[in-house]
């Protein structure tokens, strides 16, 4: 038997030590694996010699943390819905068409006109168009001054837009009973051929008023509306404004 030494004693501790040491990594393999293995998340806390960051310091940052944008998302194919911000304002259509008039000082670009007037009709079938035609009447070529809009006699006429009546009674030149109404800045609207007239003279009307009856008045061959549209008296292509 040997003495026991100070040295001796000193390898026997190292040695304990070490294997503790190997054990502790082992068992940290082995855990890690198999957390691998059936797709579980494991946090470690593992000591560290990094700087403790004092309380107060952490509550100070945690603003500047949450101010932070988070992403969302979502599973594939999963439905997803998003509540529309509540919008509210008022659109006059009447204004509208006023400051296109007025803008254009009578050069009116389709682009902008189109649609500031409403359908005087509502269902019709669009027949004959503005523009030059050969007369189903006399057979001579003419220039067509509005829109026809086949419909069943005595349907409702509405105004194509709010307006002050100036015109409403017998058309001497084929439009047989006739209402015109006056818009904005030179604008008018006329109505031919109609059954009948619900509206007078110096009458104020609104956008989609009834103001009158189809009808095959004057120099017509059927039932349907004959709509124009004149800035500053002159009879532009309707459809440019419905």
């Amino acid at each position: 038997m040997r003495p026991r030494d100070a040295q001796r004693t000193e390898r026997r501790r190292r040695a304990v030590t070490a294997r503790r040491d190997i054990s502790f990594a082992g068992l940290s393999q082995k855990v890690a694996i198999a957390a691998a293995a059936s797709g579980m998340v494991l946090t470690v806390a593992l000591p560290t010699t990094a700087a403790v960051v004092p309380s107060e310091v952490q509550t100070l940052a945690a603003p500047a943390e949450q101010e932070q944008p988070q992403p969302v998302q979502a599973a594939a194919g999963a439905d997803v819905s998003f509540d529309r911000a509540a919008l509210h304002g008022t659109f006059d259509p009447d204004a509208k068409l006023a400051e296109i008039v007025s803008a254009s000082g009578g050069d009116i670009v389709t682009a902008e006109s189109r649609g500031s007037l409403s359908a005087p009709l509502d269902s019709a079938v669009l027949s004959s168009p503005f523009g030059t035609r050969v007369s189903p009447i006399t057979g001579a070529g003419e220039l067509h001054t509005g829109q026809d809009m086949s419909e069943a006699c005595g349907s409702a006429v509405k105004a194509a837009a709010a307006g002050t009546v100036t015109f409403a009674g017998w058309h001497a030149y084929g439009g047989g009973n006739r209402v015109v109404v006056k818009h904005a800045n030179g604008l008018e609207t006329t109505y031919n051929h109609l059954s009948a007239m619900d509206v007078t003279v110096g009458q104020e009307v609104e956008r989609g008023e009834a103001i009158a009856r189809v009808g095959s008045t004057g120099a017509s061959t059927g039932c349907h509306l004959h709509f124009e549209v004149l800035v500053d008296g002159k009879n532009v292509d309707p459809m440019g404004w419905l």
